[in-house]
Parts: C-alpha cells; structure tokens; sequence
C-alpha cells in the first residue's frame, strides 16, 4: 500500500514538471512569436520590392538576389532572425546597400517579387535611384550635429549628397557666433540604402532607417494644400467621382414618391 502511494506521488510530481516545462516551452514560443511579428515589421527589403504582404507571397525563397549582391549586403532570413525564413533582407548599420547601377540581385529575381518596374518612373529605364525601400530618419536628440558639434558624416556619405540629405545652417545660440549644419532627409529623394546609418559615427546611430510605412505619415484625403494647384485638381476630381457615384434617379423617384408626399 505504501508502495502503491509512492507510486502515484512520483507519478504527480512527474506530470508537474512535464507541465511546468510544457508551459515554459509555450511561454518561449510564445516570446519568440512576438519577436518575430515586431521585428518583421521594420525588415528592409532589396531594391525594387513589391510591398510586403505581395513580396511574401511571390518570393520564392531562391536566395539568388543575395548571390548576386557583389557586396554581401543581402542575407536570407533563418530561423530565429525573425523574419519571414528564406527572405532576402539587409542591415544598412552593418552593410548598406551600395545602389549597384546594374540593379543585379533585382535583376536576377524569377518570381517577380524584386521587380524592375519599381525603379523606373514613366516608362523611363530602370534607375537604382528610384529605389524606396525606406527612409532615413534623424534622432535629433543623439545627432552630434544637433548638439552643435560639427558632423557631417551622413551628408558626406550620402550617394545623393546634397538631394537625399541636405544641410540647414542656423545659429548656435549657445555660442552666438558659430554655426549648426544640421542634416535634413528629403522623403521624396531618399532611396533607404542605410549609407548614412552606416557611416554615422555615434554608438547607436542616429540616422536610421525605417520602412516607409513606419517613416512616414498619412494625411486624410479631404485636407488641400492651398497654395498647390495640383492639389486643389485633385480634391475636385474626388467631388467629381463622389458625384458621378450618387444615383441621381433613385433620389428623384425617392422624392417625386406619392406615398411620401400624402404623409
């Protein structure tokens, strides 16, 4: 009987420790799913890529854009990045991507999800610098630049010195007699190649770049820039297309409706 009641109490301690180690796998599961959505979302993908739901999807995974990349900046994902397995991803604080002119490891896409069409605009050849795969964004706070110390470090290093990234001149009211050249990213230059995170000299750069979703913001469709002729176009093109879409006869025969006119 003793025996018997030694048995069930190993056998109780055995199932709580299969429990509890069960439960700790599910809580690093669980950990890590949460790792990999969040940094998913801030992955930077090569030159010419669909958007991303579309790029998972058509991505087969081949891993020839990497091959093809002469600088090693790509990689493919592995279990644990946190990224989609087998995607080509890069990490510009560690090597940017270089603007190769012969767009290689988009060149060299089967699937179409690094996609050459994506680089040229109005029916132009291709062009790198039509590359969005992000967006240099300034910390302000940690900048050298904005403390007053002179660093120039991302503008220099910039491919599009002096377009992507400019340098705004004010007043050191510090000192009173020096000057801040303070770095500006233009959105609608920017290519997201990471040269400038790269080449910043802080410990954490204070130039990074992030996709443009999580870069940029959205501005709702009934707000007119005034001042901008091509916008005021665009707002009477909406009221055009809201009107040519309201049903004209139905309010009329809604309105001539006798039954309604006798209440």
């Amino acid at each position: 009987m003793k025996e018997e009641s030694m048995a069930t109490r190993r056998k109780v301690i055995q199932r709580m420790l299969e429990g509890a180690v069960f439960l700790g796998g599910g809580g690093l599961l669980w950990g890590n799913s949460i790792k990999t959505n969040s940094k998913s979302d801030y992955v930077l993908r090569p030159p010419g890529a669909l958007k991303e739901r579309s790029f998972l999807k058509a991505c087969i995974k081949c891993g020839q854009c990497v091959e093809a990349c002469p600088y090693d900046t790509l990689k493919l994902a592995q279990a644990g990045d946190g990224i989609a397995n087998g995607t080509p991803y890069f990490e510009p604080r560690t090597i940017p991507c270089q603007l190769c002119p012969d767009m290689p490891c988009t060149a060299v896409c089967p699937s179409g999800a690094l996609d050459l069409k994506n680089l040229s605009e109005e029916e132009k050849p291709a062009d790198i610098m039509n590359s969005k795969m992000g967006l240099a964004v300034i910390h302000k706070e940690s900048c050298l630049a904005y403390w007053g110390i002179r660093c120039e470090a991302c503008y220099r290093a910039c491919p599009l010195i002096g377009e992507a990234i400019t340098l705004n001149y004010e007043i050191n009211e510090r000192t009173g007699k020096h000057a801040k050249l303070l770095p500006i990213v233009h959105s609608d230059v920017c290519t997201g190649c990471g040269v400038c995170e790269h080449a910043c000299v802080v410990e954490k750069a204070a130039v990074f770049v992030l996709p443009l979703n999580k870069a940029t913001g959205e501005v709702a469709d009934h707000y007119i820039k005034s001042w901008d002729k091509s916008d005021e176009d665009r707002i009477n093109e909406n009221v055009k297309v809201a009107d040519d879409d309201k049903d004209i006869e139905s309010a009329i025969d809604y309105l001539n409706d006798d039954d309604l006119i006798n209440e």
